[in-house]
């Protein structure tokens, strides 16, 4: 690849990282499950601070509807910002994004243990270039600190 294709690479990669945090945020389960592989790894056993196998999920279309019957009743907003992002070849990708992000249970009948999140930590990363564009291919969720109610 020329530089001129890495910087592509890297530009539609920040973008499928914004349509993440955008899927979540606004609850679009399509959009959502768009920005994975079919066969993509999600892992947030280090983010919930526990040893949950449920947390580490093989499937993606499992982890968007765990996620949103989770988030029922929940604001939720994303940020995203200074990635470092390496094109490994033609059709893989590394990356890690420093993340901020504030939820807010709305529901009283949630299951989360707080009424309100406030988390910062960083997003580890690989993506694989499909038929259709570049994909979250792995995600792990590392959390520097976490502040409840």
């Amino acid at each position: 690849m020329d530089i001129a294709e890495e910087l592509r690479a890297i530009e539609l990669i920040k973008a499928l990282k914004a349509r993440y945090w955008r899927g979540i945020d606004t609850r679009d389960r399509a959009l959502l499950r768009g920005v994975f592989t079919d066969d993509a790894v999600t892992d947030f056993r280090d983010s919930t601070q526990s040893d949950d196998d449920s947390q580490l999920k093989r499937d993606p279309d499992a982890f968007v509807d765990d996620l949103f019957a989770l988030l029922k009743g929940v604001v939720t907003v994303h940020h995203g910002h200074s990635p470092e992002i390496s094109i490994l070849s033609p059709s893989e990708a590394t990356g890690i994004w420093p993340m901020e992000d504030w939820l807010w249970v709305e529901d009283e009948a949630s299951p989360l243990p707080f009424r309100r999140l406030h988390g910062w930590g960083h997003y580890h990363e690989t993506y694989r270039k499909t038929a259709i564009g570049w994909r979250i291919a792995s995600t792990k969720l590392v959390r520097i600190r976490v502040e409840t109610e």
